[in-house]
């Protein structure tokens, strides 16, 4: 047993380990969550143009290359890539060198991949807008793109794998599974698809059915792992607990690496595909509620008990709301995939409703957790404003439940009126008009929220950021915490040792 003397040692050495961590990677975690929010600020304008086009096709009309077939694809690849995974990288670069307790020695090269994918994913935008787009979803940008950014993201990603190699103490963190798979998962989702629709000559329906998995391969094995690992680190070094269940985390775990690589066939349900690959695709997006179910109950008996620090922490808070937008998004798939179903919202705005709900209510309220959490860390500073965070959520979480709820219903009643044969086509697009004026409202609360968020970071990044002893915390009267930054910094807890 250790002295108390080798503990209060212990503690300054910590501590110094973990400044040296974060300046060490200052620049290019930095660089991915501010480019990530003028990417995302971008990818909400859009989304806005798309939505309003949607129930007023004179919007814009006069400019070719805003228009809604331009406008949306565009909207949809500068969210999954110049957002999501930016956000992603920051948190993952981040995440593994502080669990492997390991100094980053390759920002230069990190920040020099970063600005790479940054130049593709600008070229690949002005591509769709240009009216070069390749028509496949999620992978829109023009065939050139796609060698880049692979090759950018090993440049980026392949330091956290060996810094997890190479970490100290032989301690595994639940949340280091999630990112480590992660790691692996994305370069195979993403070079399968690309070659089989881009390089090898193989059938139109072939690199259909590709294009459909691919979609909710990045889904559930890129951006949910990392949302995932996010929390499991968030929610009990915050609190000061570990994990409510080891087993529990353990299937949750590998009960999304069987379930995910499954998923998304059912988009071609009744194309000329064999009938059980659009069916296992369905069942697949229907057992997704049994990790979530795993993950959101492991995760809320973690904060039980703990309901101050989850109205107070901006972390906290946003990351609870993402896991129970997850919880959330199996439900929904649940309820969108049986066979009945599928035949009402195939060709409906519903699947929008559920790749939004996915990408926004879940990942990207998970990563704001970790942002926030993280931010104060690098920068060495304090949250300007609570204010801003206060707006930031309740913006987001009013926008992006009304985005999801409008479109998942016009999308039923659109269904509905499709299957209805005796009536015209055209009547079916009627009914979705309030839906569609809903979304777009939506959008603009979340372009609101999205610009609080972007200013807020660019600040904290020109470290304008105010020193204090105290996190920032949204309840005013909640006091403690670390000076080292927001929602206290305790290692040791982060979650059961595998």
């Amino acid at each position: 047993m250790a002295s108390d003397s080798d503990s209060e040692t212990k503690i300054p050495e910590d501590l110094e380990l973990r400044a040296r961590i974060d300046r060490s990677l200052r620049r290019p975690v930095m660089f991915f969550f501010a480019s990530g929010a003028a990417w995302l600020a971008v990818a909400l304008i859009l989304g806005f143009i798309s939505s309003f086009q949607s129930h007023d096709s004179r919007f814009l009309a006069g400019y070719e290359f805003f228009n809604y077939g331009r406008v949306y694809p565009a909207h949809v690849n500068v969210l999954v890539y110049g957002w999501g995974c930016q956000a992603a990288f920051g948190l993952i670069v981040w995440l593994m060198a502080r669990l492997s307790r390991k100094e980053c020695s390759a920002a230069g090269i990190i920040l020099t991949a970063g600005h790479v994918w940054n130049f593709g994913v600008l070229a690949g935008m002005l591509g769709i807008l240009g009216g070069y787009g390749s028509g496949k979803p999620w992978m829109e940008f023009p065939a050139a793109i796609w060698p880049l950014l692979l090759v950018s993201y090993f440049f980026i990603t392949v330091w956290s794998f060996i810094q997890f190699r190479c970490s100290e103490g032989g301690k595994t963190y639940v949340a280091q599974w999630y990112l480590v798979a992660s790691l692996f998962w994305f370069p195979w989702i993403y070079l399968t698809a690309h070659l089989f629709v881009f390089v090898f000559n193989g059938h139109p329906v072939m690199a259909a059915g590709v294009s459909a998995w691919f979609k909710y391969a990045l889904l559930f094995l890129f951006f949910t792992p990392v949302a995932l690992g996010t929390a499991y680190y968030l929610a009990p070094k915050i609190t000061g607990r570990p994990i409510y269940s080891y087993s529990l985390a353990l299937f949750g775990f590998w009960a999304l690496a069987v379930i995910g690589p499954w998923a998304g066939m059912q988009k071609l349900a009744g194309g000329p595909l064999p009938q059980f690959m659009p069916y296992v695709g369905a069942a697949a997006t229907v057992l997704v509620l049994i990790p979530a179910l795993a993950v959101g109950v492991n995760i809320l008996m973690t904060v039980r008990g703990h309901e101050s620090e989850v109205a107070a922490s901006p972390s906290l808070r946003f990351t609870i709301a993402g896991i129970v937008s997850f919880v959330v998004l199996g439900l929904v798939g649940m309820g969108l995939n049986t066979p009945e179903a599928l035949k009402m919202t195939q060709f409906t705005l519903a699947g929008y409703g559920f790749e939004i709900l996915a990408v926004y209510g879940f990942f990207s309220m998970c990563a704001f957790g970790g942002i926030y959490f993280i931010v104060p860390r690098i920068t060495r500073r304090e949250w300007l404003s609570r204010r801003f965070i206060g707006w930031h959520f309740w913006l987001t979480t009013y926008g992006i439940g009304t985005v999801v709820v409008c479109s998942i219903m016009g999308g039923l009643f659109q269904g509905a009126a499709q299957e209805a044969y005796n009536h015209a086509w055209h009547e079916s697009a009627t009914l979705t008009y309030a839906y569609n004026v809903g979304t777009t409202v939506a959008w603009g609360l979340i372009i609101l929220g999205s610009l609080f968020f972007l200013l807020h970071l660019l600040l904290m990044w020109a470290r304008l950021g105010r020193r204090s002893q105290h996190p920032t915390l949204l309840n005013a009267s909640h006091h403690g915490g670390s000076p080292h930054g927001s929602d206290g910094d305790i290692d040791e807890l982060q979650t059961s040792e595998a």
